[in-house]
């Protein structure tokens, strides 16, 4: 049975808590770190670094933002990183927390302060019970390793089906903190789906364990009992679209969330998670893997409606539905290998296959999509059934965000990249405007992502003179999508570049609240400083 009367766990002595508090006098701030390291060290062999040499390898993640920061602790265990937490919160150090730094908008870009830094956070290392389909994991593994580590242990019956595209740099505390999601359509694309329980520790290092269903909040409020002190700590409760979503933390307008709802998504402003248990699924026995191109949008948009007229709307049936839109093939690499003629567009298709074999599925999904009559060529179809193709189909993937790099560069400007998603019957609406405004502007662009979500990355590539102009489409876009019910991010999240985004989207009223419930915990709003939203 639920409870929102959540137990709070204390990872030092009482004698350790007050050492640290009455070593970092309140208020003394960033003036302290020479010697707070010394104290770190003398007293609980927590290191903390203050060589600026190091500390710049953690002051940016791959959002371009720069950032700057005093000191950097790397620890290796909960109760290291609670003392660090329980340090910089007593003294009013901002802190802000870093995993694999694959991320997008900045929210492990610090802009002053301590860095604390999961890649030490290697231990335990993964064990998988493959009875109870469950894999326990530290957070600083890379999602890959985790993955291969799930299918090693359960002798190739497992997996953990959560794959986004930085698998490979991403963190697994970093991908519960932004609820990362990959190729799968649908809530089981997400991070979020397969949390069973975490390991959690607050602003202050004081620590939570809670299991799935296990704490729900209650007329919007859990209530935080450490022993007979009780902290009121209230959910935000602003509408929330029901689709593929990562615009800032869980929300329900019911004020009925479970515990790691409330957590997962939150991108770090709320505290920090030391440890996790994650759902795994039976591994497919064979994956068919098609790719074929299309002459024009209007045609993938037609095969879109008919496979989700076939499968009923439930696209979690497939393991990708992705989309390569307008000038991907300019922009991609292998383009010769995957398009044929002036096919202008294509799709990627992936189906998981259980009880049915490679071949008899193939036949079965090459009639369908025969039937769908949508102008698919039949001799264009690409099954990425051998090593050579798959890996021809992947580079070709990621050179579309590296060759646009690439372009900017040369430019001298940068990437202009949208992740909006909207609802499926407003699908089609969103792209004639975004292509409209973006052809009327003469702005270079392509776009590209997840077919299954109606979840598009609008690239913009502009020349310096249109700078400017590119901001100010991104922003119609944006406002666009939240006219048709859509979001501004549906895998990337908010972090510190999309501040104005989530304002866009849910108003200041849904700001105020998420600072409400941010300030329960956290008064003085030093974790994460301005993640998602911005700190008075």
């Amino acid at each position: 049975m639920s409870d929102n009367r959540v137990p709070v766990q204390q990872l030092l002595t009482l004698e350790e808590r007050a050492a640290l508090d009455a070593f970092c006098v309140p208020a003394s701030g960033v003036a302290l770190l020479p010697g707070l390291a010394r104290f770190l060290h003398e007293r609980f062999a927590v290191e903390l670094v203050l060589d600026q040499d190091i500390v710049k390898g953690f002051a940016a993640d791959q959002s371009n933002l720069s950032g700057h920061a005093q000191a950097l602790a790397r620890p290796m265990t909960a109760r290291e990183c609670a003392i660090v937490l329980r340090a910089c919160h007593r003294a009013h150090i901002p802190l802000t927390l870093s995993g694999g730094r694959s991320n997008l908008t900045g929210s492990a870009t610090p802009q002053a302060g301590v860095v604390l830094s999961t890649v030490r956070m290697l231990a335990p290392a993964p064990a998988v019970d493959v009875a109870g389909k469950l894999v326990h994991a530290p957070v600083g593994l890379f999602l890959e390793d985790l993955r291969k580590a799930v299918r090693h242990q359960s002798a190739e019956t497992l997996i953990y089906p959560v794959d986004p595209t930085s698998r490979a740099e991403a963190s697994v505390g970093g991908s519960l903190a932004c609820n990362a999601s990959g190729f799968i359509p649908g809530e089981q694309g997400a991070a979020r789906a397969w949390v069973a329980a975490l390991d959690f520790l607050l602003p202050d290092g004081s620590l939570i364990r809670a299991q799935s269903g296990q704490y729900v909040s209650r007329d919007g409020l859990f209530l935080l009992a450490d022993g007979d002190a009780v902290t009121d700590l209230p959910v935000p409760r602003h509408p929330r679209p029901t689709i593929k979503n990562a615009s800032g933390p869980y929300s329900k307008p019911d004020g009925v969330m479970d515990f790691l709802d409330f957590v997962i998504g939150s991108e770090g402003i709320y505290g920090l998670v030391t440890g996790c248990t994650l759902r795994l699924k039976a591994k497919p026995q064979a994956m068919l893997d098609l790719f074929f191109p299309l002459p024009a949008e209007a045609d993938a948009l037609e095969f879109y409606t008919f496979l989700r007229a076939h499968l009923q709307g439930r696209f979690d049936q497939l393991g990708a539905l992705e989309y390569f839109g307008v000038n991907s093939r300019k922009y991609m690499e292998h383009e010769a290998a995957l398009f044929r003629g002036n096919n202008q567009v294509a799709i990627y298709l992936q189906v998981p296959l259980h009880d049915q074999t490679l071949e008899d599925a193939a036949e079965a999904w090459l009639g369908l999509l025969e039937a769908a009559n949508c102008h698919i060529d039949p001799d264009a179809i690409i099954m990425l059934d051998d090593e050579q193709s798959w890996k021809t189909f992947m580079e070709a993937r990621h050179s579309l965000p590296a060759n646009a790099l690439e372009v900017v560069q040369r430019r001298g400007t940068f990437t202009i990249m949208t992740d909006a998603a909207v609802p499926p019957e407003r699908f089609a609406e969103f792209l004639e405007f975004t292509h409209g405004l973006l052809q009327r502007a003469g702005m270079d662009y392509l776009a590209f992502g997840h077919l299954g979500d109606c979840h598009l990355h609008f690239t913009l590539l502009p020349e310096k003179k249109d700078l400017a102009l590119g901001v100010e489409i991104y922003d119609q876009i944006i406002a666009r999508a939240a006219e048709l019910g859509g979001v501004y991010s549906g895998e990337h999240g908010t972090g510190q570049r999309k501040r104005k985004d989530f304002l866009r989207c849910y108003g200041p009223a849904a700001a105020a609240q998420v600072l409400n419930c941010k300030r329960a915990i956290d008064p003085h709003l030093l974790l994460n400083r301005n993640v998602v939203v911005e700190a008075p």
